[in-house]
């Protein structure tokens, strides 16, 4: 019997090949963050030990909301005791806000999810470090958590699985949504200072959550194009999609602030590798092809 292949780890292969990040963020218009100290389970919300009735609340939740819920800890897993924290994060454009509290018993957490909470100011940092799905995370994350952490504790927190593990290590910038891959923990702390002050770092950026793939990937090249920085820059207008030959996907998106005319061919392509560390077959990615792209100063 032949042996199956061995293959190297998922984030440094995909590193090596130059996987594209653009278009790859999770889809969630809004967050919701559980402080748990751990362990965590591979599928986080359900084998992570959850009182039931919270884990209902929570996917009923985040199925009416499109939401996203990860679960977090501190840097150094601190003692599980005590009262622990809830983050609900909206993140669409336009609506971007944080709300916070606190519950002593899991069962809280049935009314956290509708709950007002109270404002939260700042910025949060989410790092992803889920060594139970995929051991690039760990590998790769744990260090960015560390740096960050030490730039600012209070807004740092690892989290359980994102998405994308091939791009590890992933950060989230909230309450914008944004999707980072591949930063090294010593750009981390810089990353995180821009995004207080407004500003991301394209060449880490896999896209806004709250947005369609084919958005984030035209925002990625109207980045270039344009040099447009802010947060908030580069505002979907319009969207549209044409269904092409060979099961291509053909985009037509519009932006504004600064205005901006993208289009792109969408294709799902064979890696002829697995996309994850526990993959055993090899996957299929989906690419964004820019085919054309008009920006308001070339006219």
């Amino acid at each position: 019997m032949t042996a199956p292949p061995t293959w190297p780890r998922c984030s440094f292969v995909a590193e090596a090949a130059g996987d594209p990040l653009e278009g790859t963020a999770p889809p969630a218009d809004r967050w919701f963050a559980v402080e748990h100290p751990g362990p965590w389970g591979r599928v986080p919300l359900t084998q992570s030990g959850i009182d039931r009735a919270a884990v209902a609340a929570l996917g009923t939740w985040a199925s009416a909301a499109n939401g996203r819920v990860v679960l977090v800890r501190r840097p150094g897993r601190a003692d599980a005791s005590g009262t622990r924290r809830w983050f609900r994060v909206d993140s669409r454009p336009g609506h971007e806000s944080v709300s916070t509290g606190t519950f002593a018993d899991e069962s809280e957490l049935v009314t956290a999810v509708h709950a007002p909470g109270e404002p939260y100011g700042g910025p949060l940092f989410l790092v992803c470090t889920h060594g139970g799905h995929d051991t690039c995370c760990a590998v790769r994350g744990r260090p960015v958590a560390a740096a960050l952490a030490g730039a600012d504790p209070a807004a740092t927190w690892e989290t359980s699985h994102v998405g994308g593990c091939r791009f590890a290590p992933a950060v989230v910038l909230l309450p914008h949504g944004y999707v980072l891959g591949r930063v090294p923990a010593a750009r981390a702390p810089a990353v995180a200072d821009a995004y207080r002050e407004g500003v991301i770092e394209p060449r880490y950026v896999r896209g806004r959550s709250a947005l369609p793939p084919a958005v984030q990937a035209a925002q990625h090249h109207a980045r270039a194009a344009t040099g447009a920085l802010g947060v908030d820059a580069l505002r979907l207008v319009h969207s549209a999609r044409e269904e092409q030959p060979g099961d291509v996907v053909g985009w037509q998106i519009e932006l504004a602030e600064p205005e901006c005319s993208v289009m792109l061919r969408e294709r799902t392509v064979p890696a002829g590798r697995p996309l994850t560390c526990a993959a055993t077959k090899p996957g299929r990615t989906r690419v964004f092809d820019l085919v054309k792209i008009r920006t308001a100063a070339r006219g």
